[in-house]
């Protein structure tokens, strides 16, 4: 039976997503040098031991090393919390409700852009997202194309990271990266240094004139906080909102219950971050010897805990190859979990929710192109839609 990875080319290092179980939850792959964890349970144990698995891989791979500084995914507590506290208070729950009003407008400009037939991501999909977040930056939302060529070269890997065979061909994709890297830091780095100038009543201007024990964020610290912000700010809503559209068209009774019964759509949402996780995996470094899942790890290894494999754990998800928007609980981890949980989750989850039920309402005949399948995106870590075309009448 062809799979709907099949069908839709998803890459084929993400196994899980056709159906295939690992053989234990912890394995060490000989080829890569790396320790992959599938099993949900170890998952979850893995993120929440900060002590021993920790954020700072750049010490074990040399390409991440250097842009640590101000990096909060790559971070550690006591200096996680502490930059971590300067941001949180942007993505509170009363914060994040009262942007609802402009994603809706900006919604609704997108949208009376579309006719008959649209491509998601490229008239949705990404320039809603990454326009609120860079309104909240202090950055011109024009320079949206500028974002979207740098953070797409970024991810263009389209091979799993080897410690042990480092090819010409990772080394030239790494090279490629860090150039795009290059171009998003130089390019706030203006604009910190505007705003150190010249403050405004933007986030940016808040992390330049902010202290933490009494001291100010370097330059790097803030470039590099400020660059997280803007990619992870984007990305993820961008595959949320693709990925959920693809997955209610893919199960069309669902989705027409969901467009039915609109308060189905927070809940298929959730179950779009667990069929298809956005960022399939993430990365830690031991620090000590470690045992998990029965494995004995030793210290100084990188340790990739997937998320997307962990959210298709029959152990934890009844029937975890079924897209099912009535699934509950759906403790998925699509954005984590522990003290690195995605802060801003809740204002992925009303984009979602805002972009949604309006592309519903204004389209009702909203549907796949038979005759031009989507395309998604080539990083084994990644997993979202890339190109999607729609039919709206």
């Amino acid at each position: 039976m062809t799979s709907l990875a099949d069908t839709w080319g998803l890459h084929d290092a993400q196994f899980w997503l056709r159906g295939e179980r690992p053989e234990r939850p912890v394995e060490y792959d000989a080829a890569t040098g790396v320790w992959n964890v599938y099993g949900y349970a170890e998952t979850v144990e893995l993120l929440s031991d900060h002590a021993t698995f920790s954020s700072d891989t750049g010490r074990l791979i040399p390409e991440a090393a250097g842009f640590t500084e101000g990096n909060l995914p790559q971070l550690d507590p006591p200096e996680h919390q502490k930059l971590r506290k300067l941001v949180s208070h942007a993505f509170t729950p009363k914060v994040v409700a009262d942007l609802e009003p402009r994603i809706a407008e900006v919604t609704a400009e997108l949208l009376d852009g579309i006719t008959d037939r649209t491509e998601l991501v490229n008239d949705l999909a990404y320039p809603l997202p990454v326009i609120v977040i860079a309104e909240l930056l202090g950055v011109p939302t024009d320079d949206r194309h500028l974002f979207k060529r740098w953070v797409d070269a970024m991810f263009a890997q389209t091979q799993k990271i080897s410690l042990v065979d480092r090819s010409e061909e990772q080394t030239r994709q790494f090279e490629d990266a860090l150039e795009q890297v290059g171009h998003l830091t130089a390019y706030l780095g203006e604009h910190a240094a505007e705003r150190r100038r010249a403050p405004r009543e933007d986030l940016l201007s808040k992390l330049v004139t902010a202290e933490v024990d009494g001291e100010r964020l370097t330059h790097a610290e803030v470039v590099n906080f400020a660059m997280v912000l803007l990619i992870a700010g984007h990305i993820t809503t961008t595959m949320l909102l693709g990925n959920t559209v693809l997955c209610l068209d893919a199960h069309p009774e669902q989705g027409a219950e969901v467009r039915a019964d609109r308060s189905l759509v927070p809940a298929a949402i959730e179950e779009s971050l667990r069929f298809l996780s956005p960022f399939a995996a993430a990365s830690r470094a031991t620090t000590r010897e470690a045992v998990l899942g029965g494995q004995v790890i030793p210290a100084d290894q990188v340790v990739l805990p997937w998320l997307a494999a962990a959210n298709r754990d029959p152990a934890q998800f009844a029937d975890p190859d079924t897209f099912d928007v009535h699934r509950h609980p759906n403790p998925q981890l699509g954005f984590g979990r522990g003290i690195h949980f995605c802060v801003g989750a809740p204002l992925a989850r009303l984009e979602g929710r805002v972009a949604l039920n309006m592309l519903f309402d204004r389209f009702p005949a909203l549907r796949c192109d038979p005759e031009d399948r989507p395309e998604f995106l080539g990083s084994p870590n990644l997993t979202g839609v890339r190109r999607l075309p729609l039919l709206t009448r």
